[in-house]
């Protein structure tokens, strides 16, 4: 192969999709030897008048506060967005002495290095790519950050301290709450309707995976990527909306595209997991003026319980709340300023 043609290829061979190299960000390995009382941090439960500790709580998923149904009885509630992981030492005083360490090589795009300011404390935010579009790991309540804005990490790379800063936290619960997320939209200021400290990189603004699941699955599979992860998760509801032009959502993941978006449609109607994550978006002869829902997963309860709110109704009815619809917009470039020239661009 020539010189010319290696430097054609080049681009391509660095754009391609990768299999995914995640490791674990502290020494706590319990998550894969079949203790996860060990890896999760318990949460307090309180129950007729007693109060256990649930290590359950700690786990990704609608783990926390358990309400008794009148047809499904108990079920949790709220959803917790990643993973909250014990400390393997502390100090004298209790205090925990884990390093935290990069789950994988990327960029570093958000720090906050104040205990005060977000339930997360002190925590930061790094940028991953691995050929299907951005994806964002997030290291909260942490006792200090070692790392600073922009900066380029490997894999594994020491990164902070546990620790127990932010909202609810006390010496004894101290961990790391750990997520791995797409981003929604890179105009969520717009979409707020408000300024935030955190840009982007706010809470409300990363759709965190079950990055627990994904551990296991790139440890059964060395192939395994985050499309392919995803394909095995089931649709909780669907939303049809009006197609306007192509959505900000695909142009950052392409691979949630399905069926011929070159052909035109009057819709598009995106899957969504219980907690929003989006599984595809595919074109839709359905004539809409807003976002309307078009299928729902059937249960016993309330769609509020299993959707974080956004949905209500029961069985197979089912609408969007006004903060489902508000959620909803993340996805429609609704709240999208146009972007105008400015005197420091260059068109030419």
């Amino acid at each position: 192969m020539n010189f010319l043609r290696i430097l054609f290829l080049l681009p391509l061979a660095l754009n391609a999709a990768e299999p995914l190299k995640i490791s674990l960000p502290t020494d706590n390995q319990a998550l894969f030897d079949g203790n996860p009382e060990d890896f999760y941090m318990f949460v307090y439960r309180s129950s007729e008048g007693k109060t256990t500790e649930a290590w359950t709580g700690g786990q990704y998923g609608f783990v926390r506060n358990l309400i008794n149904t009148e047809k499904e009885g108990i079920i949790a509630t709220k959803f917790h967005e990643g993973l909250d992981i014990k400390p393997t030492k502390r100090d004298k005083h209790g205090n925990p002495l884990d390093e935290i360490r990069a789950i994988a090589s990327g960029e570093v795009v958000y720090v906050n290095k104040l205990s005060g300011g977000s339930d997360y404390g002190k925590y930061l935010v790094i940028k991953h790519d691995w050929g299907y579009g951005p994806f964002f790991s997030l290291y909260a309540h942490l006792s200090q950050v070692d790392v600073e804005l922009d900066q380029r990490v490997l894999g594994g790379f020491p990164i902070g301290k546990m620790g127990f800063t932010g909202a609810g936290l006390n010496r004894t619960r101290a961990h790391l709450h750990l997520e791995l997320c797409m981003l929604s939209t890179e105009n969520f200021t717009d979409w707020l309707g408000a300024k935030t400290p955190r840009g982007s990189y706010d809470g409300r603004n990363l759709i965190g995976l079950d990055v627990a699941s994904l551990y296991q699955a790139v440890k059964a599979s060395a192939d395994m990527t985050i499309p392919t992860f995803l394909e095995s998760a089931s649709p909780y509801f669907k939303v049809a909306i009006p197609r306007k032009e192509e959505l900000e959502i695909t142009r950052r993941y392409p691979w949630l595209k399905k069926g011929n978006h070159d052909a035109g449609s009057p819709s598009f109607e995106i899957s969504f997991t219980d907690s929003g994550i989006p599984l595809s978006v595919v074109p839709s002869h359905r004539q809409v003026r807003k976002a309307t829902l078009t299928y729902v997963r059937t249960t016993r309860s309330r769609h509020e319980h299993y959707t974080r709110g956004r949905l209500t109704g029961s069985g197979r009815r089912a609408s969007l709340t006004k903060s489902g619809a508000k959620f909803i917009a993340l996805f429609t470039n609704e709240y999208t300023k146009p972007k105008t020239p400015t005197e420091d661009s260059d068109d030419s």
